[in-house]
C-alpha cells in the first residue's frame, strides 16, 4: 500500500481506476504462474522453463487457430501440449533420476523457446478467430462485479471465523496479531477492488480467472492430504518418504500444475495482445520468483502460502506499473527486480537464524 501511495504521489495517473485496472489485469498473467511456484518452491524446487512456456503456448494457440481449429478446443489442447506434458516431463527427470530442477528446467526454456521461433518462424503470429481476443480483452459488468466482490468479502469473513473456532475448538492458540493484519490486508484489498472495478469497467475475465486459481491453490495447500504432502516434502524429503508418501507422483503434479498455469498464461496474455510473438514471456520466471519470496516463501522449501503470493505479485505488478510510468529505462527495473529478490531472501536467512 505504501508502495501504491508512494507512485501516486509522483504520478497523478497511477491511481485513476482505469491505470489500476489495467494493472490489475497485467499482474494477473505473473500471478497464475507464481500460485504454481509457490508449490515448486515449497517443495523446495524451482522452474525456469516458464517464461519460455508463456512463450510457446502463445504461439500454439494462435496457429492452432490459423489452422481453422475451433477456439474452444485449441485452447485445451495448448494446455496439454505445451503445459501439462512439459511438466511431466520436467517431473520425471526431477523425481526418477534426482536431478536438480535448475538444470531440468533451464533445459527446458531454452527448448521451449526454440520450439517457439521455429514453429513461428521468428516472426509474430496473428489471431484469426474473433471470439479469442474478448478472452483477455472483456469484462464481468461493474454491477455483477461489486456483487462478486461482496460475496468474496462475505466468504472470507466466514472462513475467517470458522478457522479461528476450529483452532478455539481443539485447544490451539490464535495469535491475533498475524490474523488482524491478515484481515486488514484483505478488506482493503477487496475494498480498492470494489472502487476502481465498479467505477471504470467492471474485472477483467482474466482478473476472474486468476482469483479463482488462488482460491483453489489456497483451498489445496490449506485444506487437502495433497497439500500437507507438498509440505512435508518440503520440510523433510527423507523423512516424508519414510512416511508412507509417493514423493514422484507429488513432484509429477506439482511440475504438471505449474506449466499448465504457465501455459494459461500463454494463452490469456496472447488474446490480450490479439496476436503471439515468440519472445513472449522473456524474463517470466524472475517475476514470478520474485512474487513467491516477496510472499514469505522460504527458498530452502518447506514454508509458504499463495495469499501472501498473491501480494507479493501485486507488490511486483505495481513496481512494473509505476516505474514503466515513471519512464524508468527497462533494464534499471531488471537492476531493481533483482536487488528485491536478493533482499528477501537475505530476510528469509535472518529469519531462519533468529527462529533457530
Amino acid at each position: 500500500m505504501a508502495l501504491a501511495l508512494i507512485f501516486s504521489l509522483m504520478d497523478e495517473a497511477f491511481f485513476t481506476p482505469r491505470n489500476l485496472t489495467n494493472l490489475a489485469r497485467q499482474t494477473t498473467i505473473i500471478g497464475i504462474i507464481s500460485v504454481g511456484m509457490t508449490m515448486v518452491i515449497i517443495i523446495n524446487g524451482i522452474d525456469l522453463s516458464v517464461g519460455s512456456i508463456v512463450g510457446l503456448s502463445a504461439i500454439v494457440v494462435t496457429l492452432l487457430m490459423q489452422q481453422g481449429m475451433n477456439v474452444w478446443l485449441a485452447i485445451p489442447l495448448t494446455l496439454l501440449t505445451t503445459g501439462t506434458l512439459i511438466g511431466l516431463w520436467n517431473g520425471f527427470w526431477i523425481a526418477h533420476y534426482n536431478i536438480p530442477p535448475f538444470i531440468i528446467t533451464l533445459g527446458m526454456m531454452t527448448i521451449a523457446r526454440g520450439l517457439a521461433l521455429t514453429l513461428s518462424n521468428g516472426s509474430s503470429v496473428p489471431v484469426t478467430d474473433p471470439i479469442f481476443p474478448q478472452l483477455g480483452g472483456s469484462y464481468i459488468p461493474p454491477a455483477v462485479s461489486g456483487i462478486l466482490i461482496i460475496l468474496t468479502l462475505s466468504l472470507f469473513i466466514f472462513a475467517l471465523f470458522r478457522e479461528v473456532g476450529q483452532r478455539r475448538k481443539y485447544g490451539a492458540v490464535v495469535k491475533l496479531q498475524p490474523l488482524i493484519a491478515s484481515t486488514l490486508i484483505t478488506v482493503v484489498g477487496l475494498g480498492l477492488s470494489f472502487y476502481v472495478f465498479t467505477t471504470y469497467r467492471g474485472i477483467p475475465y482474466p482478473v476472474a480467472v486468476f482469483s479463482i486459481i488462488a482460491f483453489i491453490g489456497i483451498f489445496m495447500l490449506n485444506n487437502t492430504i495433497f497439500g500437507r504432502r507438498i509440505y512435508a516434502i518440503g520440510g523433510n524429503e527423507e523423512a516424508a518418504r519414510l512416511s508412507g508418501i509417493r514423493i514422484y507422483r507429488v513432484k509429477l503434479i506439482v511440475y504438471s500444475i505449474i506449466t499448465t498455469l504457465a501455459a494459461l498464461s500463454g494463452v490469456l496474455l496472447a488474446s490480450r495482445l490479439n496476436g503471439a510473438s515468440p519472445n513472449l514471456g522473456n524474463m517470466f520466471e524472475l517475476d514470478a520468483i520474485s512474487a513467491v519470496i516477496i510472499g514469505g516463501t522460504s527458498f530452502s522449501g518447506g514454508v509458504g502460502t499463495i495469499s501472501g503470493t498473491v501480494i507479493g505479485a501485486f507488490i511486483i505488478g505495481i513496481l512494473n506499473n509505476g516505474m514503466s510510468l515513471l519512464g524508468v529505462p527497462t533494464f534499471y527495473q531488471l537492476i531493481i527486480k533483482g536487488l528485491i529478490i536478493i533482499l528477501a531472501v537475505w530476510f528469509d536467512v535472518l529469519n531462519k537464524k533468529k527462529s533457530a
